[in-house]
């Protein structure tokens, strides 16, 4: 598995303010999570006053940035290497349209689970092929008339050393000790290091803790009390958070997705033939149950209980209500640790 560096610097400011604001879904009427007074401690309230042509702007040239300096890397270890910056795109697709609180979207795709907006909205219809033009490594001429060697060691000058995935779940494992190439050096040039994070591992845990925290106040667990009580009363029994409604509409989908996948499981990718592999994926396209009647009738199902949600978290002003929660916490965590998060904030200002 190779290892390349994210963006971490516009990943971390905008994770940050949604991962804490994910109690509510869509933000409310008065508030959304841009007012998340944690934000300006990771950017994201200057993300924010972006549009989206200058995220995009931005996004291209610090993509430009990292292959240019990946280039020169290469070259200083004495391989070629030409700059092959590739498409970012900042943002969702202009053509898909992603309304959770509209009551027209959720009238036709529920929480957008069972009923896909993107199948639905783009459609089947074939690409243009003259829309796309074919993709060329411009660095693949040199690479294949490499020997064997050469190859191996352009590999591992370029991407690092290859980490064994059990290295993943050893709790002693050290990522900034990996030497990550020269797309790893690059990156962390461009975007910053990660070691910034490690080195704030304490406040990035009790940042995790604030959530749960937020989930268990007392006034969360008397507004999904009230939210969990408009849905029994709307028919819809059994759900103690707002947000069990739709993890269960995504567990309902994976219980399919796993079922179908029981029929490659006894399959050896290494010894595969290609009968086998055609057969597989025979057998894959033919089980594929989002065609099947069950999976209609659980859309139909998603959608009768986003409704009933929809009703009972405009009756409780639940999204606003949640925010509200948030942010106090938010400003209490800020109190107690003012200092911390200055540092950090200093950090990742002097990495990026």
């Amino acid at each position: 598995m190779r290892l390349q560096r994210p963006l971490i610097v516009i990943a971390a400011a905008a994770l940050a303010a949604s991962t804490l604001a994910s109690c509510s879904q869509g933000g409310g009427d008065e508030l959304t999570y841009e007012d998340s007074p944690l934000s300006e401690y990771f950017g994201a309230a200057d993300l924010a006053e972006q549009s989206e042509e200058e995220m995009q702007a931005e996004a291209e040239a610090q993509e430009r940035e990292v292959e240019d300096a990946v280039a020169a890397c290469m070259q200083d270890e004495g391989f070629e290497y030409i700059p092959n910056p590739a498409q970012v795109s900042v943002g969702g697709s202009d053509d898909v349209v992603w309304e959770p609180d509209s009551r027209d979207w959720v009238e036709q795709y529920g929480y957008g689970i069972f009923n896909d907006p993107w199948m639905d909205q783009n459609g089947d219809e074939p690409v243009d092929e003259g829309e796309y033009e074919e993709y060329v490594d411009p660095n693949q001429d040199y690479v294949e008339a490499l020997s064997d060697s050469e190859r191996e060691a352009y590999e591992r000058t370029l991407w690092g050393e290859e980490v064994p995935e059990e290295a993943y779940d050893d709790p002693d494992f050290d990522y900034n000790s990996v030497d990550r190439g020269c797309y790893g050096t690059a990156s962390d040039e461009v975007y910053g290091s990660s070691a910034v994070y490690d080195e704030f591992e304490p406040l990035m845990d009790k940042m995790n803790e604030l959530y749960e925290q937020v989930q268990s106040s007392d006034q969360m667990v008397e507004l999904d009390a009230a939210w969990a009580s408009c849905m029994a009363d709307a028919g819809f029994p059994g759900y103690r958070t707002q947000v069990e409604a739709s993890d269960a509409f995504y567990e309902k989908q994976n219980a399919f997705w796993e079922e179908q996948e029981e029929i490659g499981a006894d399959l050896d990718w290494e010894t595969a033939t290609e009968e086998e592999i055609a057969e597989y994926e025979r057998l894959l396209e033919e089980t594929d149950p989002s065609g099947t009647p069950e999976w209609e009738a659980a859309g139909e199902e998603e959608i009768k209980t986003a409704l009933a949600d929809l009703d009972c978290r405009e009756e409780t002003d639940y999204n606003d209500e949640s925010l509200k929660a948030q942010f106090a916490l938010e400003e209490q965590f800020i109190a107690d640790n003012e200092a911390e998060l200055e540092a950090f904030r200093a950090a990742m200002e002097q990495a990026g």
